[in-house]
Order: structure tokens, then sequence, then C-alpha cells
């Protein structure tokens, strides 16, 4: 599904990371973990191609991303990557529905098929109800479920969650982390989680501890 090799980032004489490797399958949930300014979100936005390494390698799919031009890079992204970070960034004017639609009408999907899915979503998420609210008249755990439905509305083959919990009280991050573990078991699908969660860390598959720009230790 995922493999990373070799890569290696700085920002100006600040090297961040130093050669990481780390690889993945269909249908895992691997959480990395460290303290602050170990590189992981860094890794994130590298992995989820927002941003590019200096050097090293990502392969999503067997597409080597760092071969895409700028706009086949935002097409495949678009497509074959959700991302759920610790704020919604969901859009004050739109619902519900029309926020988890976007990624799908970017990619130029039929509307009719879109909010079909987009309903779907939301029904297995518990928002049905909700689908028509603006973001300000939800909860903030409805606000991030959401976000989620958004993340998944193009079936992507990647989930990359930076610190999805970090944002909620104790009730509505242990309602998150459990959806992860259903939605596994929904779709298959796979999940890199950067956390300082302990409890969604230790509900993942792998836990992978970053230090100093490097993968150290799988914990």
């Amino acid at each position: 599904m995922l493999k990373a090799t070799s890569i290696n980032k700085a920002y100006g004489t600040l090297q961040i990371l130093k050669g990481v490797d780390i690889a993945v399958n269909r249908g895992e949930i691997v959480s990395i973990v460290g303290a602050s300014g170990a590189g992981k979100s860094s890794l994130l936005n590298i992995i989820g191609t927002l941003d590019k390494a200096d050097s090293g390698s990502v392969v999503i799919k067997d597409q080597d991303v760092s071969a895409l031009s700028k706009s086949q890079l935002s097409a495949f992204r678009n497509k074959h990557i959700g991302f759920i970070f610790q704020f919604h960034h969901l859009l004050g004017e739109f619902s519900a529905i029309e926020n988890v639609c976007i990624p799908a009408f970017i990619g130029g999907q039929s509307k009719t098929e879109t909010e079909k899915r987009a309903k779907y979503l939301l029904g297995i998420l518990g928002l049905s109800a909700r689908a028509d609210h603006k973001p300000g008249q939800l909860s903030g755990g409805e606000q991030q479920r959401v976000a989620v439905a958004r993340a998944l509305i193009n079936n992507p083959a990647l989930i990359l969650a930076d610190e999805p919990s970090g944002n909620l009280d104790s009730t509505n991050a242990r309602e998150l982390h459990q959806l992860f573990i259903d939605l596994r078991r929904e779709f298959n699908q796979t999940f890199i989680i950067v956390t300082h969660n302990e409890e969604l860390s230790d509900l993942s598959d792998r836990k992978i501890l970053m230090k100093d720009g490097l993968m150290v230790e799988n914990l």
C-alpha cells in the first residue's frame, strides 16, 4: 500500500527527517508517536504529497509520487489520500453534507452519486439527522465526524490523521478512536495516525516511535 524509503527533509539548516523508512499494508492502522519536533507531522505531509522530501521516495499503490507533475499529483492526492486534522477545517457557510461532498466535486464526480455516498457515510457515522446543519450548529465531536466522512468520500487508499482527537474531550476522543477501528472493519481502510494520545496509539496494529527525525522503535 505505502512504502517510503530514505526520506530526508531540511528546512534551512535544520534537518527534520534523517533517512526515514516506513511501510504500511492495506487495512493496517499504524500510529506514529514521539515528542513534539520529532518530525512526525513533516513525515505525514510528505507521505500525503503536501510537501516534498529533499531525497528519498514515496510509493503509494505502486505509484512513485515523485514522478508525477504538479497537476497529476493534485489529482492523485484527491483520489487516493484522505486527510483528518486536529481541527476539522469545515467551511462554515456550507452544510455538513456539502462539506463532505467537496473533495468529490473537485475530483469531477457526479452530483447524484456524490450526494448518495455522502448520505451513506454520514449515516454510518451517526449523522443522518445532522446532514443539513452547518458546522456552527454541530458539537465538536460531530464536526470531527463530518471531517472523517469528507476524508472518506473518494474512497481513498490511505487516510492520514494528524492529532485527530487532539481538540476533543475524552468521551468524543474515545468515540473517534473506536470509529477508526470500525471503518477499518467496514472498508478495510488504511490509517497512518500521528498522535500523542496513548489510548489511540494502543488501539493501532503498530505503534512506531519517532525521535530526532528517525524511526527508532516499534512499540
